[in-house]
């Protein structure tokens, strides 16, 4: 009898302390990620800024307690563009417990997608190149690929151009990045897109373009599609402008318009190539602090909130890095939100839902991020933008490419 009153005892104080711990809140947790990118060497004045705004998001959230008492801890490495490092600091960052991922260039993601297979980790990448996704389930691309952008461009060319079908070259980065949408164009052409590719040009490290430019107008290109970094983009413009074979206007006859894709524009370009820059067309799906907008004032007041200067406040690099770490959060309370656990299996799982009435609205960009197992391309609406009195303004309504939709 004894016995079991001592078993009794032991139990109901058993169930006192579980029932009081249960009355505890739960302990704050730490969610790690990892960002590995240029922060030196090439690309590195897109990296600089982007890397500012992935730090300065991730420090709102926990200031503004967007995940509770939670807290976010991004580890940020610099990889001076090699992928070697890359992979050396994603093995680091793994070893420190990530649950998601953050990596930068063309080459990298795709030499690392294999990693991130095996490891089943969700990555958003600040390459936008489509064969990220080939053979892949982990990697999501923030916003439309490259070949998307480049062939968006190339159909607002062929509805503003006048005349017989317009003649046009490809200026591109050398290197997988550069590459990556040329052969994509190519099959919109031969899938009805009506322009002529007369040559594709890798530029070099030249600080004269002279030949080249010369080259192409004696050939009778009328368009320059730009797919590189903006350094090389401003000195071909200013050149553009010393031989004057810049057009004045979009499709001026006996010049050429110049038009670029994400990485080629915005204010660094203008600051870079000065008036040479006036009447660049340029699209992304990001907006910019040039327009009034809620996600160019929200962008603004952050900037000033952690110190950062005119400069990287301004970049649309600086909104790029903002809005991979919003996905991030993002997927991170919806996850918890749902009361599962913040690991890899389902912050895959909650990236993929979304989409149609779950889709995220993050006023950074100009369309809404939408993933599914099926598409892993987040924001697909682009905006074009061109130089006025020397500031990007937005040209016409957001779009989508159609004949990228037809070779995918």
């Amino acid at each position: 009898m004894k016995t079991n009153k001592k078993v009794l005892i032991c139990y109901i104080a058993a169930s006192f302390i579980l029932f009081a711990a249960a009355l505890q809140p739960a302990a704050a947790q730490t969610y790690k990620i990892g960002l590995s990118l240029a922060i030196t060497g090439p690309t590195s004045d897109a990296g600089v800024p982007y890397s500012k705004g992935v730090e300065d998001y991730f420090k709102y959230a926990n200031d503004m307690k967007l995940l509770g008492d939670d807290k976010l801890d991004c580890m940020i490495k610099d990889d001076a563009y090699k992928t070697d490092v890359t992979k050396r600091n994603f093995e680091e960052f793994l070893d420190q417990g990530i649950e998601l991922y953050l990596n930068y260039s063309t080459g990298s993601t795709l030499g690392l997608k294999k990693d991130f297979e095996e490891e089943k980790i969700p990555t958003l990448p600040a390459s936008f190149h489509a064969g990220n996704l080939d053979d892949s389930n982990y990697i999501f691309l923030p916003i439309v690929s490259y070949s998307g952008q480049l062939i968006g461009l190339a159909e607002y060319v062929t509805k503003m151009h006048q005349g017989e079908t317009p003649k046009v070259a490809m200026f591109i980065h050398p290197s997988a990045f550069g590459r990556g949408p040329v052969e994509d164009l190519k099959k919109a052409v031969e899938a009805g897109l009506n322009i002529e590719i007369v040559e594709v040009v890798e530029h070099g490290k030249d600080l004269d373009n002279t030949a080249m430019l010369k080259r192409l107008s004696s050939k009778g290109v009328q368009y320059v599609f730009c797919h590189t970094v903006q350094s090389p983009v401003a000195t071909m413009l200013k050149d553009a402008q010393r031989l004057d074979v810049a057009a004045s206007k979009f499709g001026e006859n006996g010049k050429m318009t110049f038009l670029g894709i994400h990485y080629t524009g915005g204010n660094d370009l203008i600051a870079l190539a000065g008036d040479a820059s006036e009447n660049f067309f340029w699209t992304t799906s990001y907006t910019l602090t040039s327009e009034d907008t809620d996600g160019a004032r929200i962008q603004l007041e952050m900037a000033k909130k952690y110190g950062r200067d005119d400069k990287i406040a301004n970049s649309h690099n600086y909104t790029n890095g903002i809005m991979v770490a919003q996905i991030a959060v993002e997927a991170i309370r919806r996850t918890k939100a749902k009361g599962k656990k913040i690991v890899r299996e389902n912050l895959y799982e909650e990236l993929n839902a979304m989409n149609g009435m779950n889709a995220f609205y993050p006023v950074t960009t100009v369309g809404p991020v939408t993933y599914s197992k099926t598409d892993r391309q987040g924001v697909d609406t682009l905006q074009l933008y061109k130089v006025k009195n020397g500031v990007f303004r937005s040209t016409g309504s957001t779009f989508t490419s159609e004949y990228y939709k037809k070779i995918q």
